[in-house]
């Protein structure tokens, strides 16, 4: 758990997202109050429940990113789900709580590569020495004294010393060598009920398998193919599982943090005259124990929502918050909004943060050998072509500097490989030339843009 201070969060989020600084402190405040619960005594700490925030804004103002830096910053297992995907319990889609079970499997993979990179130098070195001895299986030596063991176990080790020296120095990548093969794990079924175990896996006993044969096969590849399939047996073999899930599932009561985008498509009441609606009332009503606090059945194990973190966001363009089930606004008790995104805004997305799209380009094209750069004008330009799209055609926010930079790119980007070009410059007059045609034809700009 990270004791970042508020502040601290902020300055780092305002790497990556403009602007938006309520919702910045709020979930701010959210994370460091998780630091602070763990610092409580016993008795109250699981008394202490997470203030969930929803987050009101239109498309393309930093919702999503906002909590998805928020986890990487602290390595908190991470999800997003869209409420619209979700149906009442009783018909067909998914179940509300298949997002905890998603929830479970990418912090699994998050812990799993955390102990990857802590096993790494060890995994190498069994990958060598399994390597050295598919290439120089041992001679069996009946008979000899013990002074000739002696000497061939000493040729042998400077042998070896020579083949290590060799697949160190990526000389005999591809030469072909026979390795025996182990059969997959168990094989998994998935299965589909109404109560919702869509993610839950039936392992099979090793001697049941009606796929196809569990025996071991011998598989000739290069030493390539067989560094990478070594690599994860001997991973595998090392990786501590049981303790793996167990802090996986840990991370998830504890530091897990849910992001329901699109919460104002379940706002509203029952449809008029067409029938139940399955995805509105009846989804908040289901969505209600999960964001209280339940248990939830996974394939490995029960897992407490106490403590996650629930963000919901949307644009609530037709639907009011006030819409939503008073239950359900209860159980998020912050609630802050989001600015729409100008040109000034779009000026300093293209300039300030870490991933700017431009900056984005520029390791693009380095790869060509190419240094890309554009004018302080040409950048005012970019941002106006975006807003003035914005304003023609649906808000889709900072999304339109994606549409805009392809376009303007696209050529450059197909020419760039057959080019001898090593640096490239675009002004504002360049912008103008190729979008300002585009741009002037509103039925242009509605496709294109």
């Amino acid at each position: 758990m990270s004791s970042l201070t508020p502040h601290q969060i902020v300055l780092q989020l305002d790497r990556y997202i403009i602007g938006q600084d309520d919702a910045k402190k709020a979930v701010a405040i959210a994370l460091r109050n998780r630091w602070r619960r763990q610092q409580a005594p016993d008795d109250m700490r699981e008394e202490i429940l997470p203030n969930n925030i929803v987050m009101i804004g239109p498309t393309g103002v930093g919702k999503t990113e906002i909590a998805r830096r928020l986890a990487r910053l602290v390595g908190a297992p991470f999800v997003k789900v869209e409420a619209s995907n979700y149906t009442e319990v009783g018909y067909v889609g998914r179940d509300v709580e298949s997002m905890i079970r998603d929830l479970v499997e990418i912090s699994i993979g998050l812990v799993k590569g955390e102990h990857q990179v802590q096993i790494d130098e060890l995994v190498e070195e069994a990958v060598e020495e399994r390597l050295i001895d598919l290439l120089m299986p041992a001679a069996s030596t009946p008979g000899a004294t013990p002074e000739e063991t002696l000497e061939l176990q000493e040729r042998r080790d400077r042998s070896k010393e020579k083949l290590r020296g060799k697949l160190r120095a990526g000389d005999l990548e591809e030469r072909s060598l026979t390795i025996k093969t182990s059969p997959s794990s168990s094989p998994m079924i998935e299965i589909f009920t109404r109560g919702g175990v869509d993610d839950m896996g039936i392992n099979l006993p090793g001697n049941v398998n009606p796929f196809g044969s569990q025996k071991s096969k011998d598989r000739e590849m290069t030493i390539r193919q067989a560094r990478e399939y070594l690599r994860g047996e001997e991973t595998d073999k090392m990786l501590d599982m049981e303790k793996i899930l167990e802090e996986a599932k840990k991370r998830v009561e504890t530091n897990g943090i849910v992001f329901i985008d699109e919460v104002d498509k379940i706002a509203g009441t029952t449809s008029q005259g067409s029938g139940p609606d399955v995805s509105r009332e009846g989804v908040q009503r289901d969505l209600l124990p999960i964001v209280e606090g339940c248990s939830v059945n996974t394939r490995h194990g029960v897992v407490r929502t106490d403590h996650i973190l629930f963000v919901a966001a949307g644009a609530f363009n037709v639907a009011k918050p006030s819409e939503l089930i008073p239950e359900f606004q209860g159980r998020f008790p912050i609630r802050v909004e989001l600015s729409s995104l100008g040109r000034k805004d779009f000026v300093r997305i293209l300039k300030e943060p870490d991933n700017s799209l431009i900056k984005q380009y520029k390791a693009l094209l380095s790869s060509e050998g190419c240094r890309l750069d554009f004018s302080d004008d040409a950048i005012e330009e970019i941002a106006r072509v975006a807003a003035t799209a914005n304003e023609r055609s649906e808000n889709i926010g900072a999304r339109r500097l994606q549409t805009v930079l392809a376009t303007l790119l696209e050529e450059l980007l197909f020419e760039l490989p057959e080019s001898d070009r090593k640096k490239i410059k675009f002004t504002g007059n360049d912008v103008n030339e190729k979008l300002d045609k585009i741009l002037a034809d509103e039925d242009l700009t509605r496709y294109i843009l």
